[in-house]
């Protein structure tokens, strides 16, 4: 029988600057004045549609992602959090993220996010060098990365996290560890440090930029990873780091098959329906215009996720994970009975991709590097 995990809030603001030739995300660069505060009161009346789902739960999280939220006024950014807390309960020590970018304009308002009530600034830094950030179509510049970081030390933000991307067009492995050591001068309590992938309907997916190929990618990793960890950074996700207890809780929440509302322009929700014992996926109007017309429906899909995908959906979150799964949850998240997924499991045993601890399944070395392998023995399920 289905349980209800914990309850995540995500919040999509769409524009940005200009678009990056290798985002697929549901972004749109601005085009003149935003409509703030007209955003703020379709993203409110968007959570009041969706409220059903907490189903008496509180908020353990909140990530505000994008597009560019720190596009977004102070004052929309008080108004919208202000709406979120008189809707609907947030847990003690609520974790509250926005994505930033790192231009001067926007980090001055850092102190005036903090004060709203963000509590952690995701900074896209993704890299430290002028050459690959223009290549990426970045605006800013390596100086301004770096005094976002200090900014956001400064004012004593109680943490952060920078994003950093690897494999880039033409990086050489001295380029990449480059990146990483500016990383941790920077101090950062949460570092995101992921491969560069060429996603479809991208400007790079037209006309692809040379990449480095495996054996430099694999260098980069290892490498890469000695660095992070001699500085005392734990890898606890497959392209997340972090000092000792500054794990990103929303994302965690994410691969733990935990629920989320989805609100904003394309948003993707993941809920359990604990009355009718299913688990549902929705998506919300992808376009500003559409999300923001009078006669608006914001949700544009919602689908029962069904009993044979299940098992996939849930280990293809689950074991990006380092840390062990317990057995319980597979039921208690899914549905499903355990017997379901045993003869998978026992294969993926005998080929030393995981080990079974009992109460517990844990990845093995092997089997985070050949993560995909793995998961193929859920797919015909």
């Amino acid at each position: 029988m289905l349980q209800l995990p914990p309850l995540s809030l995500y919040i999509h603001v769409p524009w940005c600057v200009q678009k990056c030739p290798y985002c697929d995300f549901n972004s749109h660069a601005q085009k003149g004045e935003l409509p703030h505060m007209e955003y703020v009161a379709a993203l409110l009346e968007d959570l009041d549609r969706d409220l059903k789902w907490a189903q008496g739960r509180a908020l353990h999280s909140i990530f505000i992602g994008g597009g560019t939220p720190s596009l977004l006024s102070v004052e929309a950014m008080q108004a919208l959090l202000d709406g979120v807390r008189a809707r609907i309960v947030l847990m003690e020590n609520c974790e509250i993220t926005m994505e930033a970018n790192p231009g001067t304009v926007e980090a001055d308002k850092f102190a005036g996010f903090k004060q709203a009530g963000i509590n952690r600034i995701s900074i896209g830094v993704q890299s430290f060098q002028q050459e690959k950030l223009t290549r990426l179509g970045r605006i800013h510049g390596p100086q301004e990365a770096r005094s976002a970081a200090a900014l956001a030390h400064a004012i004593a933000l109680p943490t952060f996290n920078l994003d950093l991307m690897h494999g880039l067009p033409d990086q050489s492995l001295d380029d990449a560890l480059y990146d990483v050591q500016q990383a941790i001068d920077c101090a950062p309590p949460h570092l995101s440090w992921y491969q560069l992938t060429i996603e479809p309907n991208t400007a790079f997916a037209s006309k692809p930029p040379t990449l480095p190929d495996d054996d430099i990618l694999w260098d980069i990793y290892e490498r890469g990873h000695a660095l992070l960890v001699a500085q005392g950074y734990r890898q606890y996700e497959i392209s997340a780091y972090a000092k000792e207890g500054y794990q990103c809780h929303h994302n965690l929440n994410y691969w733990r098959f935990g629920d989320y509302l989805g609100i904003g322009c394309g948003a993707h929700g993941k809920v359990t329906d604990l009355a009718g014992q299913r688990v549902l996926r929705s998506a919300k109007v992808k376009h500003p215009k559409g999300y923001l017309d009078p006669a608006r429906d914001y949700l544009d899909s919602q689908w029962q996720v069904e009993a044979a995908d299940l098992p996939l959906e849930y280990f293809m979150n689950r074991f990006r994970l380092f840390e062990p799964v317990p057995k319980w949850e597979f039921e208690a998240y899914t549905g499903l009975a355990l017997e379901r997924v045993e003869t998978m499991l026992d294969i993926a045993h005998s080929k030393e991709l995981i080990d079974d601890l009992g109460d517990h399944w844990q990845l093995t070395a092997l089997g985070h590097r050949y993560l995909n392998v793995l998961l193929e023995l859920f797919m015909d399920e």
